[in-house]
C-alpha cells in the first residue's frame, strides 16, 4: 500500500495534483488506516496514470471521467472530437501569434498594411510625429468602422500626397496646431484649402460618395476641434467660402 506521496511519485504527478483529482471526483479517496493515513493500492496507480495521460494529451478534466468509463468505440469518437477541438485551438493561437507579430511593428495596431504604408510615407515627407500620431488614431477609428473601405481611402490619400500643393497643405496644418485663435495667417490657409477643394470638385470628387457615416465623421471632427485651438475659426472661414465639414467636406453653395 502506498502513501499519497508514493502514489504521486509512481504516476509522475505532484501530491497537489492528486488532491485536485480527488476534489474533481476523478480519483476516489481511499479510507484512512488506523494511523490516520490514506493508503493507495495498485489500481489507484493505474487510474492515476490514465488520468494523467489524458490530461497531458489536452483532454479537459470535465471529460476525463467520461473517457475513463467509455467503451472502445465511444472512446475513439471522443478522442477524435477532442482532437478537432485542439486543432481549432492551435489555429486560433497561431492567428494570435501572427497578430502579436504585427503589433510589434507599432502602426500595425488595428491598421491594415495600406494604412501603415500611408503613415510611412508621411514620415518620409518629414512630417512631425504629433501629426502622424493624430492621423494614425483617426484611421484606427475609420478602420474599426469601415474596414472594407480602407483600401480605397488609402489609395485616395496616397494620390493626394503625389500633389505638391496637398503636401504644402499638410505642412500648413502642422503649423496651424500652434496658432492662436486670432492668427492672421488663417485667412490665407482657408483660401488655399478652398482652392484645393474646388480643384478636386472640378475633377468629380465628392466626399458624399464615401460610405463614412455622419456619426463617424462627427467623431473624427471632434478630435480635430478639441486638439487644435484655431480649428473652429478655420471651419467658420470655410463655411464663409461655401464649404462645410472637415472629415467629410460638403459644398454648401452652388458652383
Amino acid at each position: 500500500m502506498l502513501t499519497i506521496s508514493q502514489l504521486a511519485s509512481y504516476a509522475g504527478v505532484t501530491v497537489r495534483a492528486v488532491r485536485h483529482y480527488h476534489a474533481k471526483g476523478l480519483l476516489p479517496e481511499p479510507k484512512r488506516d488506523h494511523s490516520g493515513y490514506r493508503r493507495y493500492d495498485a489500481h489507484a496507480v493505474v487510474e492515476l496514470v490514465r488520468i494523467r495521460t489524458l490530461a497531458d494529451a489536452g483532454v479537459p478534466l470535465a471529460r476525463v471521467r467520461e473517457l475513463l468509463a467509455a467503451g472502445e468505440e465511444e472512446f475513439a469518437a471522443a478522442v477524435a472530437d477532442i482532437d478537432r477541438r485542439l486543432r481549432a485551438e492551435i489555429r486560433q493561437r497561431q492567428r494570435h501569434r501572427e497578430r502579436i507579430a504585427q503589433l510589434a511593428a507599432g502602426d500595425s495596431l488595428a491598421l491594415p498594411p495600406e494604412a501603415v504604408a500611408y503613415l510611412d510615407r508621411l514620415r518620409e515627407l518629414g512630417l512631425p510625429d504629433l501629426m502622424i500620431e493624430g492621423e494614425r488614431d483617426a484611421w484606427i477609428l475609420v478602420a474599426a468602422k469601415l474596414p472594407e473601405h480602407m483600401p480605397l481611402y488609402m489609395k485616395m490619400k496616397q494620390q493626394q500626397l503625389d500633389d505638391p500643393a496637398t503636401v504644402d497643405l499638410y505642412w500648413d496644418f502642422v503649423a496651424m496646431i500652434d496658432w492662436e485663435v486670432d492668427d492672421p495667417r488663417l485667412t490665407a490657409l482657408a483660401d488655399r484649402l478652398v482652392a484645393s477643394l474646388e480643384a478636386a470638385d472640378a475633377e468629380g470628387w465628392d466626399s458624399r460618395d464615401q460610405e463614412m457615416t455622419d456619426e463617424l465623421a462627427e467623431l473624427l471632427d471632434a478630435v480635430f476641434l478639441n486638439s487644435v485651438p484655431i480649428a473652429r475659426r478655420l471651419l467658420a472661414r470655410l463655411e464663409e467660402r461655401g464649404w462645410r465639414g472637415w472629415t467629410k467636406f460638403e459644398r454648401i453653395s452652388p458652383r
